[in-house]
């Protein structure tokens, strides 16, 4: 179910029944009638397919999938923050920040083009900003529209989690959990653990993410990932993400096994791998700063750069085919090791070891399948 077909003044004044415990109180706070009201009530249990109170002479008792909501619901409603605010105008605006354009939001919605440039504007007239610039025949966010997005994208992640809960509930449906990647997190402990997780929890789906820090930390900050994995950064990203260690990775210094430094025996000394050519991150990342400072403190000019790159099966790849070096985690490379197909020339230097971390929002409260997920995660992190 789309979470923005539901009517965000019926979420108002359920909201409202559920903290005052009337219904007549909870229509005059929310600024309706009381048979607007109870229609609105009516509607949002017919959306989810179960009763939210039980009614009284003494008023409104909230059901548990009614308490279970109530949070999720208020939460939602914080992140939009205007009572002027519509869902159609949230599913617009949150379509177009996600997909960067008017035509690109038409595919994902289904909507034409032209309402959602009606409901984009009317939006902008409900919060009084401006919220996009015409860049070309494109459209960019300003630093308001920007803001708000996030917002809507977060409202969304808290409805999300709550029709997830009513099913859990209910024992209707299943969870989801959303997995931001780095390269790191894949080679061991992250399959481990959705394998365990399937066999605990068949029905819940498992979408997974990769990419880099810098592509998966902004979808996790706007609700789209639940948690993200891979190398702890120093300094963190900020306040609203904490950074939950998970295991330590010590990687090594890797090459194809026919390389002339792996046919020596011992590991190659500091000055025989700075004169090879290497296949190492981006600059910026915490591997690739180490990596130069390895060589700087020990008075070494910089190892010759082949390629940058962090695609395990590109740098795989290419040390098959080349006699670059790389530094790789022993989990990486267990395959081509145990083929004969790549060497280890050494340990890294203690400075390159890599903590391996599950970011989340600061405030971000698991669904109890994401919870599971956790829990079973940092299990297979331990072994």
């Amino acid at each position: 179910m789309d979470v923005w077909e539901f009517n965000l003044r019926s979420l108002r004044v359920f909201v409202e029944t559920v903290r005052l415990g009337s219904l007549i109180a909870a229509s005059r706070a929310a600024g309706m009638s009381q048979p607007a009201a109870s229609q609105s009530i009516a509607r949002l249990e017919e959306q989810l397919g179960v009763d939210l109170f039980t009614r009284s002479a003494q008023g409104m008792h909230p059901s548990p999938a009614a308490e279970m909501l109530c949070e999720r619901a208020r939460a939602a409603l914080g992140c939009i923050a205007s009572n002027r605010v519509t869902a159609a105008q949230a599913r617009a605006f949150a379509a177009l920040a996600r997909s960067g354009g008017y035509a690109a939001a038409r595919q994902e919605t289904g909507l034409a083009e032209a309402s959602l440039h009606r409901a984009v504007r009317d939006l902008e007239i409900a919060v009084s900003r401006k919220l996009t610039i015409r860049r070309g025949r494109g459209v960019e966010l300003t630093r308001a529209g920007k803001q708000l997005a996030r917002q809507f994208l977060l409202a969304a992640a808290e409805m999300r989690a709550g029709l997830s809960e009513i099913d859990e509930l209910v024992g209707a449906g299943a969870g989801e959990v959303r997995i931001g990647a780095m390269p790191l997190s894949r080679a061991r402990a992250l399959p481990e653990a959705i394998v365990a997780f399937q066999a605990a929890r068949p029905g819940d789906a498992i979408a997974v993410a990769e990419g880099s820090f810098a592509e998966l930390i902004e979808p996790l900050r706007d609700g789209e990932l639940d948690l993200l994995l891979g190398a702890a950064r120093e300094p963190g990203p900020g306040p609203d993400i904490a950074q939950e260690p998970l295991f330590e990775d010590s990687p090594v210094i890797t090459a194809r096994a026919g390389h002339p430094l792996a046919r020596k025996r011992g590991h190659a000394p500091l000055e025989a791998l700075a004169a090879q050519s290497w296949i190492v991150p981006r600059p910026g990342t915490p591997l690739r700063d180490n990596w130069e400072l390895l060589f700087q403190s020990a008075g070494l000019d910089t190892p010759e750069i082949a390629v940058e790159c962090g695609s395990f099966t590109m740098i795989r790849t290419l040390l098959l085919q080349t006699d670059c070096l790389s530094i790789l985690s022993l989990d990486q490379t267990a395959l081509e090791r145990q083929a004969g197909q790549l060497a280890v020339l050494g340990p890294a230097p203690p400075a390159l070891r890599r903590m391996i971390v599950a970011y989340t929002r600061a405030d971000w409260r698991p669904t109890p399948g994401q919870a599971a997920f956790l829990d079973i995660l940092r299990t297979a992190a331990g072994h």
